[in-house]
C-alpha cells in the first residue's frame, strides 16, 4: 500500500500534539553543556538511568574546562552504569576539550559546528539545538523515532541520517522540533518495539502498521 507521506505526517503531528501537548526532553540538565553530556550518555541507555548518574556528575564537573581536565578513571567511574563507559567518558572529555579550544567554552549553536565535536552526531546535535537553543535544523532520530516512522510508513530506511532525510521531506518544517520529541514519547509509551499497543493508539486510524 502506497502511503501519502505528507498527509500521514500532518495527521501524526496533530495527533501527537493532542496526546502529548507538554512533550519535552526527559533528560535532566541545566544548560547546553549538561545536555550535551547527558545525550552522549544516553546512547544505548535509558534517560532514567542517565538521570540517576548526572546529578553527581554535574556536581563534580561544572564547566567544559572541568570535563576536559577530568581524570579518565574518575569520570569512567561516575558514568559506568550507563554502559560503554570508557568510550563515553572519552567522548565527553574530547567534546569538552574542543568546546574550550574552538568555541571559547560555550557549546556551539549550529549543526555544522556541533558535528565537529567528538561523540556528537546529528541526533545529539538536533537535541542540543532544539532543546537548549530553540533552533531547528533537523529532526531527532533515535530507535523510537525510527520504529514509529517506519510503522507510519514515513520511511523505509534504517540508517538514521536517511530516516531523518525522509522525515524532513514530509513533516512540515515548523513541526520538526516537536515531532522529534512527540514521536519518541509515543514510542516509549504506546508504540513499543514488542507488542505495540495498537488497540489503544489514537494514530491507528491512519497508521499502516508496517512491520507489526
Amino acid at each position: 500500500m502506497k502511503v501519502d507521506r505528507p498527509a500521514v505526517a500532518a495527521k501524526a503531528v496533530a495527533a501527537l500534539r493532542k496526546l502529548y501537548p507538554d512533550a519535552d526532553c526527559e533528560l535532566t540538565f541545566s544548560g547546553p553543556l549538561q545536555l550535551a553530556v547527558a545525550v552522549i550518555l544516553s546512547a544505548q541507555c535509558t534517560d532514567k538511568r542517565v538521570n540517576m548518574v548526572t546529578p553527581a556528575l554535574f556536581r563534580r564537573y561544572k564547566t567544559a574546562a572541568d570535563f576536559a581536565a577530568a581524570d579518565p578513571a574518575e569520570l569512567e567511574g561516575l558514568v559506568r552504569s550507563t554502559g560503554f563507559f570508557r568510550s563515553k567518558a572519552r567522548s565527553i572529555r574530547e567534546m569538552a576539550a574542543a568546546v574550550v579550544r574552538d568555541f571559547g567554552g560555550k557549546v556551539p549553536e549550529t549543526m555544522a559546528e556541533l558535528l565537529t565535536l567528538r561523540g556528537v552526531a546529528r541526533k545529539t546535535a538536533n537535541v542540543i539545538l532544539n532543546v537548549a537553543y530553540g533552533k531547528s535544523e533537523g529532526i531527532v532520530v533515535d530507535t523510537h523515532m525510527k520504529r514509529v516512522a517506519f510503522r507510519l510508513g514515513l520511511t523505509r530506511r534504517t540508517d538514521p541520517v536517511k530516516v531523518e532525510r525522509d522525515l524532513m521531506a514530509c513533516v512540515p518544517a515548523e513541526a520538526w522540533s516537536y515531532f522529534g520529541i512527540g514521536a519518541i514519547w509515543h514510542g516509549r509509551r504506546v508504540c513499543f518495539a514488542r507488542k505495540p499497543a495498537c488497540s489503544a493508539c489514537t494514530l491507528s486510524a491512519f497508521c499502516p502498521k508496517r512491520g507489526v
